[in-house]
């Protein structure tokens, strides 16, 4: 460790942890190493590809491991050779005890949620699916349950009405580099004050994003539809099912507005009025903005609409 600053191992995965390690870089704290997942396959030519994280890390030539096993003796044995004060987790996956207790300063984790609402994988889309006004960041101190560790400090975020999960991510990383440094800042002075975390008798969850979760159900109010669709975008897109001419397809919805006069036809139906899209939802009209149709690119609907070769009233949304 130098005068300033604390030695750091980072570990990270995707751009929002790759946001915090550059913030990171530009402190006084050093950044002895960083800790990613595997290489994986990605594209048509399902080339290895590195991660986001990786990918910073060697343009600021810092060691980078990349165990498929956090228990191998090899990793644990070069994770010691780091020489880390302190460990920092950001959007990343499960320490064992053997990692998270191996620094003299601790392992703390940055949440992109104000814990103890809203743990789990993707807190980010699930505050926007259910309409929640406000969110924030944490950083706390792991232990052996999942996001339930003393908490260090919190920074609240205020949720836009238009607010999509890509934009809530910008602003929670950039909120979290920052509070991330803090934490630095605090233990590298001796004075971190933590807290249990508070007891909630119904806490939101925020599971892992899958295919039943992300589907439009279009019976549903077209505000929880429409909020869905903003939770989603720009990845990985709430989707639907839409039968044409009998054969079923897979179309993604990246932005929607809502026209609030209820529908006098079943949910899913589409129709094309005043060249305008609208789909109908439980109690009122979907007017999708951006879409997908399978096997083609995202596009305006208005480019859609241009562009196809059949009658609206012949699509069905599932």
């Amino acid at each position: 460790m130098n005068k300033q600053g604390l030695n750091i191992v980072f570990f990270g995965t995707p751009d929002f942890a790759a946001g915090v390690l550059q913030e990171i870089l530009k402190s006084p704290h050093q950044v002895a190493g960083v800790v990613t997942t595997p290489d994986k396959p990605a594209g048509r030519g399902r080339k290895l590809r590195p991660s986001a994280v990786k990918q910073l890390a060697l343009e600021n030539n810092l060691p980078v491991l990349q165990p498929a096993n956090l228990k191998d003796p090899l990793f644990l044995e070069n994770l010691r050779a780091l020489n880390a004060d302190v460990f920092v987790v950001v959007a990343f996956r499960i320490l064992p005890r053997v990692v998270w207790e191996m620094p003299p300063k601790g392992t703390f984790n940055l949440h992109a949620s104000l814990l103890p609402d809203y743990r789990g994988a993707a807190p980010i889309n699930w505050v926007i699916i259910n309409g929640e006004k406000q969110t924030g960041v944490t950083t706390f101190f792991i232990d052996d349950r999942i996001d339930t560790g003393e908490i260090i400090a919190q920074t609240p975020v205020d949720i836009a009405p238009d607010e999509t999960a890509g934009t809530l991510h910008d602003k929670l990383m950039h909120a979290g580099a920052r509070l991330t440094l803090q934490t630095l800042d605090r233990l590298a002075a001796g004075k971190v004050e933590t807290r249990k975390q508070s007891h909630i008798p119904t806490p939101h969850p925020a599971p892992k994003l899958n295919k039943d979760n992300t589907r439009i159900h279009w019976n549903r109010p077209a505000t929880e539809i429409e909020r869905l669709i903003r939770g989603l975008a720009p990845y990985p897109g709430a989707w639907t099912q839409v039968l044409r001419n009998g054969t079923s397809e897979k179309w993604f919805i990246y932005a929607a507005g809502i026209e609030q006069n209820k529908p006098d036809v079943p949910p899913g139906t589409a129709v094309l009025d005043r060249k305008t899209l609208k789909i109908a939802a439980g109690d009122a009209w979907i007017v999708p903005q951006t879409l997908k149709p399978q096997a083609k690119k995202a596009m305006p609907v208005k480019d859609f609409l241009n562009g196809i070769r059949y009658r609206i009233d012949d699509l069905k949304f599932l």
